[in-house]
């Protein structure tokens, strides 16, 4: 779901960094521990400290299920009772993606050829294609499914996913303005070590 135009202050956009929703988060969604004080989770010291911008151009908020990955165009389903709830506000002009993401019944350690195990891919439904984005993955990592992870923060351009093809990382030259022109074109998941092609997989649109 997309919402554009969305303003917020200065000081409610650092305290979404801190630890509140994203601007549209549904407080009574089963949307992974979101209280009326806020969001749980530690903190991430590998996001950038970046200046947080005054407003959002656009916001998504995804749920992401196990029925969704695939692995080239093969049905693969990831982790069974497992849920993602990735939530993202953007600010094209400073090229800024600020991010609340809570993975839910998920096990084990994640896995990938990525800096991070946790990505924004640019694919369609039913394709896949390389990672675009790479968050910090949702602590804490545990093989209790009852454990939520929660990953959040902000994340400025240029990007990088660690991920080289000839030559090129595969963050190279993206911006957050192309997640708004065509955000059926990109997906957000996860993968561990049980569930590499992904544990959980949403479509932005």
């Amino acid at each position: 779901m997309k919402t554009t135009a969305i303003a917020t202050s200065c000081l409610a956009l650092i305290s979404i960094v801190a630890g509140n929703p994203l601007p549209g988060d549904d407080s009574k969604r089963d949307n992974g521990g979101y209280k009326s004080n806020g969001w749980k989770g530690g903190s991430l010291k590998d996001v950038t400290d970046i200046l947080k911008p005054a407003r959002f151009t656009s916001s998504f908020q995804v749920i992401a299920t196990p029925d969704q990955v695939i692995n080239g165009t093969v049905p693969a389903p990831g982790e069974p009772g497992a849920v993602g709830y990735y939530n993202f506000g953007l600010n094209t002009a400073l090229d800024v993606i600020c991010f609340n993401i809570v993975l839910k019944g998920v096990t084990g350690d994640y896995q990938s050829l990525a800096k991070t195990a946790t990505h924004l891919h640019g694919a369609v439904r039913g394709a896949t294609g390389p990672p675009r984005l790479a968050f910090p993955n949702p602590l804490p990592i545990s093989d209790n499914p009852k454990v939520t992870r929660y990953s959040k923060g902000c994340l400025k351009g240029p990007f990088t996913t660690g991920v080289v093809v000839n030559g090129i990382d595969t963050g190279a030259g993206f911006t957050v303005a192309q997640i708004e022109a065509n955000p059926a074109g990109f997906f957000c998941d996860a993968h561990t070590t049980k569930y590499v092609p992904g544990v959980v997989r949403g479509q932005l649109a």
